[in-house]
């Protein structure tokens, strides 16, 4: 489950029960198994059940497939749909087959799960990445007998696709959306000129804002397609394997945290800086940056004197949301230009953090960058 689902849901007041997702699905262990003994746990509890819920195809039954049936004037050829519990997939193909007697109903199943017919399709019993299709058993709602075609999914396709989507045609979708028009590439060669596929696309990126959607991740996982290998290899080109190394940095000035703030205001005055790293005054390791318009904003606001300490004031590395990144003489300069996308400035310490040895800036990756042109 993607962190933004589990935001959403304590904002809203839920507890969020984790489960191992290679428990058997009927097995206490699983989501569903653990869902049972709450039930009978707490008083008043229910289960709303989409995998046996029989209104899960009745509501697509009854709304989505007229939906999809005016909106296409009666002509539908062939319909593409991802499958999960199945109700969406069951209800709008029965309704549809009734209908459009000679539509091909096409469901898409990722490699790793089993809802595909014949089973001869279901080889791997790998995990996958995509949400919100697929699983390790047959749901009561999935009416196998109303599909026609089975298509297995891959999720490198699926994510591609996903992406493929929101850069071109501006559908902010999610990863299973992706899974579906990727099928439907393929099952729509079966269709002659004039003949209308319809495709379902039932999540949008809202959820997945830090997966598929952010290039590391899609990187990390094995997703990158062409363009990304492309642009990775041109950045590798630029930086040329450079390291922090090969900057050349001047040694760092730094203050203690029980340093006052007119000395560090006066040693970044006179030495140019508008930051200096802060180490502790009891084992000299980085503890923090104190910069000076933060510095000079709270002593104008009253909120530190003069001869208040640095400690009032830095950025403290240790606390939430200022962790230490750690950047060494062997940091590459690629990855700091990532850095570099949401910081202003870094500290180089040796290995471990434990001794400051330069402050780095985004000036200082331009200025290699010259440099390296003109060369």
């Amino acid at each position: 489950m993607s962190q933004e689902k589990v935001d959403v849901l304590k904002a809203l007041g839920a507890e969020i029960v984790r489960t191992p997702t290679e428990a058997a699905w009927d097995s206490p262990e699983s989501h569903i198994g653990v869902a049972k003994r709450l039930n009978a746990e707490i008083p008043n509890s229910v289960i709303l059940d989409q995998y046996a819920n029989p209104y899960n195809p009745i509501a697509h039954f009854d709304h989505t497939a007229e939906e999809i049936y005016r909106a296409c004037d009666g002509k539908i050829d062939m319909l593409v749909a991802g499958a999960g519990t199945g109700g969406t997939i069951s209800g709008i193909a029965r309704k549809l087959k009734a209908l459009c007697p000679n539509i091909i109903v096409v469901g898409v199943d990722p490699h790793g799960s089993i809802l595909a017919q014949p089973e001869s399709l279901n080889t791997s019993t790998e995990g996958y990445k995509v949400e919100g299709i697929g699983y390790d058993f047959i749901p009561e709602v999935l009416d196998r007998s109303l599909i026609d075609k089975w298509i297995k999914s891959k999720d490198k396709e699926s994510f591609v696709m996903a992406r493929r989507l929101i850069r071109e045609e501006g559908i902010l979708c999610g990863g299973s959306s992706g899974t579906a028009v990727a099928a439907a590439v393929k099952a729509a060669k079966d269709l002659g000129p004039g003949q209308r596929c319809v495709v379902l696309l039932p999540d949008s990126v809202r959820n997945y804002m830090t997966k598929f959607l952010n290039d590391g991740w899609m990187r990390d996982n094995g997703f990158a397609d062409q363009a990304m290998v492309k642009e990775q290899q041109s950045k590798q080109l630029q930086w040329g394997g450079a390291t922090v190394r090969s900057l050349h940095l001047k040694a760092a000035v730094t203050v203690t945290n029980t340093s006052y703030c007119r000395e560090a205001i006066s040693l970044m005055e006179s030495n140019g800086f508008d930051q200096l790293p802060v180490v502790s005054s009891k084992h000299s390791r980085l503890v923090g940056l104190v910069t000076l318009g933060n510095l000079l904003s709270r002593i104008a606001a009253g909120r530190v004197q003069v001869d208040g300490y640095v400690q009032e004031v830095m950025f403290k590395f240790q606390t939430s949301g200022n962790h230490f990144t750690e950047i060494t003489d062997d940091t590459p300069l690629e990855s700091l230009a990532a850095f570099f996308e949401k910081n202003s400035a870094g500290v180089v310490t040796e290995k471990g953090g434990s001794k400051v040895k330069a402050v780095i800036t985004k000036v200082d990756l331009v200025s290699f960058l010259v440099k390296k042109a003109t060369v």
